[in-house]
């Protein structure tokens, strides 16, 4: 579709030369995207490219470009810090403006008294907390790390943490917000919509963040969303992180009101009855499994060399052969990590006291060496900032996530062993990473308080390498069908496969889920705030009658 040069000269005109581009050269360095490789014909490593690239730096720039859209119907699609492929254009020859919002950066506001902050879509988490914990204040970091946008997260993703389980997830933080549909107009949500500020995400009438963010959000779908408030948090910790060691097992001493445990479980029924305890007791301030991501079979051996100054990931395969490090495999098979804060040293006492209960109830333990001082600091500063998240790539360069069906510990204990089994399967091609089966990490609960959890199964894979490829996109199909064997639903992996399938095809899997009544429901949402079609399908919604014609 050829879209006339009047409109280039029309978002010019707004925004200014400097801050638009149709360069294919540098169209280009936006379409190269994480994962577009397992979803692109020829295994490719470039989602399409847009149409231009625009910067804008106001919420009112964001609206005129949207507004000139609407006109050359030209699609929308907003970019913050990106993650994955969809946040990319998904079709080919579907000519669409691409929103990088990084000249939007600002922190506009911390309100102590009322534990909000106001932001733009560029401030990063790390950014984010260092300004609040200043003000003895914080708020959960996404699991996708300190280096991502707060409010894509809050706004347009699940923006979910090790610290929601105590803090809640960006999703249950999110206040006020405001949004640029991809009708050009601009909403302001929550108390903001009446003129009475940021601190109250709901108003009268139906739910507008249900609207536009639901559980998963639209991740870029459903327009622009240019300020939001997010709720804080009370921080007992220091006022500054004093990071200490060396690149890049950077330490983080461990405060006297604050606990830092690896706990180990001997099976999955005793991991879940953990968990529920841990809920039920109400102790615990970062929750997460995190270490195991790297492969239970070899993850020690790679955290233990990455600690040490001395040592390079070259070092793992030698490690391997430690007795030692053979020992914290054992220990740390099925293990996750939980940071206790208190107020004062009885409560941290007190703590220290119930998990202990817990432990011997459970027959859970403490892992000794992740315990010792050293892997104890670094797993504080590791869980506290999440600022290691290149680690996930750090096998050969190409990861993936699948499985990670959300329910209660005992809903996920009975999954965890298939995706062990059937990834431990998937392995003896030899061309993924043969780290173990269990390569899972998941959140102690997104929600706060417990109650619910979830397992990712990381996959690695070589980004360079085409078999190896197909073999991480064989693993996704397979997860689908090894789910549907043993009763479950498809997990993270069906929603990875989607963003290269056609739209029929996605049409069509969206009218066999059980809850297409949503769907159809949020067909007339995109009616309304959607008119000319210029969000992308990353928003679900089923066109009118679809799963009755295929029926029929």
């Amino acid at each position: 579709m050829e879209i006339s040069r009047d409109a280039y000269r029309a978002i010019e005109d707004i925004v200014g030369t400097d801050n638009v581009t149709d360069d294919p050269a540098l169209l280009d360095s936006y379409a190269f995207e994480v994962m577009a490789e397992t979803v692109r014909p020829n295994q490719s490593h470039f989602m399409p490219r847009p149409w231009a690239t625009v910067l804008p730096g106001s919420t009112e720039e964001v609206q005129a470009v949207t507004k000139v859209c609407n006109k050359y119907k030209i699609k929308v699609k907003p970019l913050s810090t990106g993650w994955y492929h969809w946040a990319a254009p998904l079709i080919d020859n579907e000519p669409t403006i691409q929103f990088d919002l990084r000249r939007m950066n600002r922190i506009l506001e911390i309100d102590e008294k009322n534990r909000f902050a106001i932001i733009e879509p560029y401030v990063i988490g790390a950014q984010l907390q260092a300004e609040v914990m200043k003000r003895g204040l914080n708020f959960s970091i996404i699991g996708a790390g300190s280096s991502c946008s707060v409010l894509a997260g809050a706004c347009a993703y699940s923006g979910v943490g090790p610290g929601a389980y105590n803090m809640g997830g960006n999703a249950e933080a999110l206040l006020g917000q405001e949004w640029v549909t991809p009708g050009g107009e601009i909403i302001r949500t929550g108390s903001l919509s009446s003129g009475c500020g940021w601190f109250c995400s709901e108003g009268p009438g139906p739910s507008l963040r249900a609207i536009t963010r639901g559980v998963f959000g639209s991740r870029g779908g459903l327009g622009t969303f240019t300020k939001c408030a997010i709720k804080l948090s009370h921080y007992p910790g220091p006022p500054v992180m004093e990071a200490q060691g060396r690149l890049p097992g950077y330490r983080l001493p461990i405060h006297e009101n604050f606990r830092v445990y690896s706990i180990g479980a001997p099976d999955w029924d005793a991991w879940a009855n953990c968990y529920h305890e841990i809920y039920d007791n109400r102790i615990g301030y970062i929750f997460h499994k995190q270490f195991g991501f790297a492969g239970a079979n070899i993850a020690p051996a790679m955290w233990l060399n990455y600690i040490d100054p001395t040592k390079t990931l070259n070092d793992v395969e030698t490690a391997l052969k430690d007795p030692e490090i053979q020992k914290v495999i054992e220990e740390a098979r099925i293990s996750f990590q939980f940071i206790m804060a208190g107020n004062s040293t009885d409560d941290i006492q007190l703590q220290d006291k119930i998990l202990d209960a817990i432990l011997a109830n459970t027959g859970c333990y403490k892992v000794k060496r992740y315990c010792e001082q050293d892997m104890a600091e670094f797993t504080n500063m590791y869980m506290q900032r999440l600022g290691h998240k290149h680690c996930n790539y750090v096998w050969v360069g190409g990861y993936l996530g699948s499985w990670m069906q959300p329910g209660t510990p005992d809903f996920v204990k009975k999954y965890a062993p298939i995706a062990a089994k059937t990834f431990e399967r998937d392995q003896k091609s030899h061309l993924l990473v043969e780290c173990g089966g269990d390569a899972l990490m998941g959140p102690g609960s997104p929600i706060p308080g417990g109650g619910q959890t979830a397992l990712e199964q990381f996959v690695s894979y070589d980004s360079a390498d085409n078999d190896s490829i197909k073999a991480a996109i064989k693993h996704m199909e397979d997860a689908v069908v090894d789910a549907a064997a043993n009763g479950l639903p498809p997990g993270k992996e069906y929603i990875y496969l989607q963003v290269g399938w056609p739209q029929e095809k996605v049409f069509d899997a969206w009218a066999k889920m059980p809850q297409q009544f949503i769907l159809n429901f949020q067909r007339e949402i995109k009616k309304a705030f959607d008119p000319n079609n210029l969000g992308d399908r990353n928003y679900q919604w089923l066109p009118e009658g679809w799963g009755q014609k295929k029926n029929d």
